[in-house]
């Protein structure tokens, strides 16, 4: 395969992670674009990394950058997906892709009609426990899907000024958790959910600082899901189906499972791929997608991103904070 040159845009912790697992793979990102530059330099500088932009509209008129990684707040994510689809730059971007479904379609088109790959960097489409999950639902071998639980919490402390409860830069669970939760359920689930239920705890900033949803879709599987931004709850997801129940651990990344069969109790553990190696199963993923997209194989393309699925979650929690009546400045 064709080996693509990389741009950061954003040089916090997933992009050292980034640049980590580009190292990993024998490689270097090419290039850094920062809104602090002094800050692009230091990294740059830390990875060896080729190409440091003097401001952030330089990466996307750079012929060199095939894919341009995003990894700055929610809800800056629009302006940037604009101007690097419009340049013809493939992206993946961090979760959230976007504040709403709206923000998301407009990208999508622009993807689109520039002819490049566009897709969400959700590590539960890419990592391979993820993977073998899905197909062992497919084979049949645990029956019918009947139920999932999800709980994502984390304890962040009572400071409104940092992103997690920060209005202005998107905060609350949502689209900081939710996303992962939300994505976990949508890929087990034969279809997306057309009924759901919901309640919120606000924290003071106006933020969702605790959520709970009820979820069903058209086959009659169903979903539970327990945020909070206040609460720790232990990394575990559970799916199950008429013949087995499977746990998966360390979610959102993971590298363990375990069925156990209802007939007879006997456990079965699956493990397969490295938590630490999330970013590589990403990068791998964007450019197979980029690759099947010269060939125009869209199928493909489906197979490595499941745009699909970000969609469908992006409209999950659309609706839900429609229905809360819950908006950020950039929406009113």
């Amino acid at each position: 395969m064709k080996e693509y040159r990389w741009a950061s845009l954003g040089c916090g912790v997933i992009a050292n992670q980034l640049a980590e697992a580009m190292e990993k793979q024998g490689r270097k990102l090419y290039g850094i674009a920062n809104r602090t530059h002094e800050k692009a330099v230091a990294f740059a500088k830390k990875y060896g990394v080729e190409k440091v932009y003097n401001k952030i509209e330089d990466v996307f008129e750079d012929e060199n950058v095939d894919i341009i990684y995003i990894s700055t707040p929610h809800n800056t994510h629009i302006n940037y997906l604009r101007k690097a689809l419009a340049a013809g730059k493939h992206v993946l971007c961090e979760k959230s892709i976007t504040l709403n479904s709206e923000e998301l379609d407009e990208a999508i088109a622009l993807a689109k009609e520039n002819n490049v790959i566009l897709a969400e960097a959700m590590t539960i489409y890419h990592m391979p426990i993820y993977k073998e999950l899905a197909r062992l639902k497919k084979s049949g071998k645990l029956g019918e899907l009947k139920l999932i639980q999800m709980n994502f919490g984390s304890y962040k402390e009572y400071d409104m000024n940092n992103r997690f409860f920060n209005r202005s830069l998107a905060g609350g669970a949502m689209l900081d958790i939710g996303v992962y939760a939300l994505s976990f359920v949508r890929w087990f689930m034969t279809s997306i959910p057309d009924q759901v239920l919901s309640q919120v705890k606000y924290a003071p900033t106006g933020v969702d600082e605790q959520a709970s949803l009820l979820l069903k879709n058209k086959e009659e599987e169903m979903a539970t899901v327990i945020l909070s931004l206040h609460a720790k709850q232990p990394k575990r997801g559970m799916i199950a189906f008429n013949k087995a129940y499977v746990e998966l651990y360390e979610y959102p990344r993971g590298e363990k499972a375990v069925i156990t069969y209802t007939e007879d109790g006997r456990q079965e553990v699956i493990e397969t791929g490295a938590t630490e190696d999330a970013l590589v199963y990403e990068i791998r993923d964007m450019e197979a997608a980029v690759s099947a997209m010269e060939e125009l194989d869209m199928e493909k393309i489906e197979e490595y991103i499941h745009l699909t699925f970000t969609k469908d979650v992006m409209d999950l929690m659309t609706g839900i904070r429609k229905e809360w009546g819950m908006k950020y400045p950039e929406e009113e």
